[in-house]
């Protein structure tokens, strides 16, 4: 099996403190962003790509600083506005000073300018500037920023979320996902969930050798009184850091999904486990698509023919639309040089 990254095949340690640290979980707030340019106004509506902005609640206008004041004249100011200003230096101070005027006491500001000055950087924190941000900038560094403002210093991270999937089936995406959850476990010592979405067929209690009495399907079920204690009672433990929501493997029955019904397990899961890793079944639907494109990883498991890298392109191209400021997928080539199978080299 052979591991292609985005760093040209180079491990990385910032990967391992990703997983090992999380990230922390803005909390619902209302943001209103003035922009002057357009690029700028799609910048920032990127931002609620990134999973941390899931609970905010952003709108953008056009118009900078001047469009901010006139905006608050007649209308209540939100938790924090964003502005962008292309003023002078000298200019700034002033027409922060007319904002202030129409703007609560609680409200934050984050400015975003055109002029890298340490000078202006200081007089803005002094004068009650939450942050100042230097075009051009990354999504992720306006989402650090936000996050640093208003996320709890005592909130606990959310978990990290690992999905993988077969670009075509029996490519091994289960296998290499339960696998990858035990090498987490016992190398980084960070508890692990693995999400077993194959209700139908999954494997994860066959290769744990569990056979736990509930599990995924009792966790959906339950949608309405669900919260972290019967999370708890409805996973089983497989090993020291593994735990599991099994799949219920029966055929009596079929399991259609609507596009968001497993949000709030993989959420409640987020918020007490450092690392949940969901088992993604080979099916093409809308919860499988919404759950791609909110996750923090993606994993295609593919083998070397042509079935398999044609599926494993499209996925690629797929994800990566779906996800166009987050990480792309990663590729995992399994069953490599089996003997007397041709395959593509």
């Amino acid at each position: 099996m052979s591991f292609l990254n985005r760093d040209n095949g180079k491990p990385t340690e910032e990967s391992a403190l990703e997983v090992a640290n999380g990230a922390r979980l803005i909390p619902r707030i209302t943001i209103q962003a003035f922009c002057e340019h357009s690029q700028t106004a799609q910048l920032v509506e990127a931002t609620l790509h990134d999973r941390r902005m899931s609970k905010v609640a952003l709108t953008t206008h056009n118009g900078g600083l001047d469009g901010a004041v006139e905006t608050y004249k007649s209308n209540p100011t939100p938790n924090l506005i964003i502005v962008e200003t292309s003023q002078q230096p000298d200019e700034i101070p002033a027409a922060l000073a007319r904002l202030a005027e129409v703007c609560d006491a609680s409200t934050r500001l984050i400015l975003l300018g055109h002029v890298n000055d340490v000078v202006l950087y200081r007089e803005l924190i002094r004068s009650g500037v939450s942050e100042y941000i230097v075009l051009p900038a990354s999504a992720q560094s306006i989402v650090s920023s936000i996050t640093e403002l208003f996320a709890a210093e005592g909130a606990a991270p959310i978990g990290r979320t690992i999905g993988f999937v077969s670009a075509k089936g029996g490519a091994g995406g289960s296998t290499v996902a339960h696998n990858v959850a035990w090498a987490i476990s016992q190398h980084l010592r960070q508890d692990v969930l693995i999400l077993d979405m194959d209700l139908p067929f999954g494997t994860a209690g066959l290769n744990f050798n569990q056979d736990p009495p509930h599990g995924i399907a009792d966790a959906i079920g339950a949608s309405q009184k669900m919260d972290q204690t019967l999370l708890d009672r409805l996973s089983s433990k497989a090993a020291n850091h593994v735990s599991l929501l099994t799949a219920p493997v029966v055929l009596d029955r079929t399991f259609d999904f609507e596009e968001r019904e497993f949000e709030q397990v993989i959420e409640l899961s987020q918020r007490t486990t450092p690392v949940v890793v969901l088992d993604i079944p080979h099916v093409w639907s809308n919860w499988v698509r919404h759950t791609i494109a909110t996750i923090d990883e993606i994993i295609i498991v593919a083998e070397p023919d042509l079935a398999n890298l044609r599926n494993a392109k499209n996925l690629s191209d797929t994800i990566k639309s779906l996800r166009p400021t987050e990480s792309e997928p990663l590729l995992v080539l399994n069953k490599g040089g089996v003997p007397r199978r041709p395959e593509i080299p």
